[in-house]
């Protein structure tokens, strides 16, 4: 099959890579799109330390699979897959499993083939109403939703999203809708006005440091971002960390300590909210599409410079 393969002489296509076998616990899929990730982006940069096939944001269609409810259903999937066995999963929490797989990211290639296999316990049928370039929203939004779940936000709360990239987007449109007083803080204009129905928008300016806000979710991709997170929360506020860096130099400094900052890292999140949340148009994705490329046109995928989501099409 045709893939993107991630190694130590970098990113290539191929076109004969081993189609993958699904074990008796898992499903085939054909995908159909995927999305690239900043994450992918920071396994480039030596994130993890990952080889293999890049890509853990997906929408295919199952072709081989022992529950036969899902052979020829359109799916997206959860990307974590736990070992099933330690304590972490006996507790429900296969997610932090530490002998986890990661769809794209640790041990198991991802989506940016033809083919990819996952459990299908890990497995989301899509409805009818979901197109498939929105379907492939699914992972990164409930990455935004992941943020209600571990936080009771209040529509008196002085909310801010640092950055205005694709998921500072869906992050966004997540907190609207829990009526809170939302701004949205970054560096592009033409980002920024696609939330001005829904948020204050304010240029990023690091001179201005108010402590204002009682939460802070920082996903600017970046170590300065979180050090701004720092300084703008207020104190005894809470900061929400999004972004995935490959490296970390003293972006948290004695002012978390003086300020008695929480500071809660947040990842994955229900993919089930997420389609419901697509099926009943409460977020709107499709004006966060910057640019769909073929698989073997990847790298102008890799080169588009819209800023907004790049997805790469495979059927």
């Amino acid at each position: 099959m045709q893939g993107l393969v991630f190694n130590e002489k970098g990113l290539r296509y191929v076109t004969a890579y081993p189609q993958p076998k699904p074990q008796a616990d898992e499903a085939l899929i054909r995908v159909t799109y995927a999305g690239i990730c900043n994450t992918d982006l920071e396994i480039m940069q030596g994130y993890k330390g990952f080889h293999g096939i890049l890509g853990h944001e997906f929408v295919g269609v199952v072709e081989a699979c022992a529950d036969k409810q899902y052979v020829g259903k359109r799916v997206v999937g959860d990307i974590n897959i736990g070992c099933g066995e330690c304590e972490l999963c006996a507790g429900g929490h296969p997610h932090h499993c530490v002998n986890r797989k990661v769809l794209g990211i640790t041990g198991k290639d991802g989506a940016f083939a033809s083919y990819l296999t996952l459990p299908i316990k890990n497995l989301h049928i899509v409805s009818e109403k979901i197109p498939n370039k929105i379907a492939v929203f699914a992972e990164p939004l409930a990455a935004a939703l992941e943020i209600v779940e571990q936080c009771h936000i209040k529509p008196s709360d002085n909310v801010a999203v640092l950055g205005d990239g694709k998921l500072g987007q869906l992050i966004a449109q997540v907190l609207t809708l829990t009526g809170c007083r939302l701004t949205v803080i970054g560096k592009h204009p033409a980002k920024l006005s696609l939330l001005k129905e829904k948020a204050r928008i304010v240029p990023y300016n690091p001179v201005e440091t108010t402590r204002v806000f009682d939460l802070v979710v920082e996903c600017t991709g970046n170590e300065t971002g979180l050090q701004y997170a720092g300084q703008i929360v207020k104190p005894r506020g809470k900061v929400i960390l999004k972004s995935t860096f490959s490296s970390q130099n003293g972006a948290i400094g004695a002012q978390w300590v003086v300020n008695e900052l929480s500071l809660t890292g947040s990842r994955c999140g229900p993919i089930d909210g997420a389609l419901r949340l697509m099926e009943r148009g409460l977020v709107d994705v499709e004006p966060l599409i910057g640019g769909i490329y073929n698989l073997d046109d990847w790298e102008k995928a890799f080169a588009d410079n819209s800023g907004l989501k790049v997805l790469l099409k495979l059927q």
